[in-house]
C-alpha cells in the first residue's frame, strides 16, 4: 500500500501533467496544421514554392524567399497562388483520345 505522502506526490504529478503537458501538446498539434506550403505559379508556368501564404498589397504579392528575405512579384505575372496540394499541373490538361 502506498504511503500518504507518496499518494500526495503522485496526485500532484498527475495534476501538473494535466494542466501543462496536455494543453501544450494540444496546442502544438493545432499549430502544426496551420503551417502550409504555398506555390506561386507565374504566367510562364514557372513555380515559386513559399512557406507561408503570400500577401497581396497594391498590385504585388509579397512573400519570404528561401533565404528569409521579403520579396515581391507583380500581380500581373502571377497566374495562381494556392496551397501546394491544390495547384493544378499545366501538363495534365485535356488530351484527346485516339480513335481507330
Amino acid at each position: 500500500m502506498l504511503s500518504p505522502s507518496c499518494r500526495t506526490r503522485c496526485f500532484y504529478r498527475e495534476l501538473i501533467m494535466r494542466k501543462t503537458l496536455l494543453p501544450t501538446l494540444a496546442g502544438l498539434f493545432l499549430l502544426a496544421g496551420c503551417a502550409r506550403n504555398y506555390v506561386i505559379v507565374q504566367t510562364d508556368f514557372t513555380r515559386i514554392n513559399v512557406n507561408n501564404k503570400p500577401k497581396y498589397k497594391e498590385g504585388y504579392y509579397y512573400y519570404r524567399d528561401a533565404r528569409g528575405q521579403e520579396t515581391r512579384i507583380s500581380a500581373g505575372r502571377v497566374r495562381e497562388v494556392a496551397p501546394a496540394s491544390m495547384v493544378s499541373d499545366p501538363n495534365s490538361q485535356f488530351k484527346p483520345v485516339q480513335t481507330k
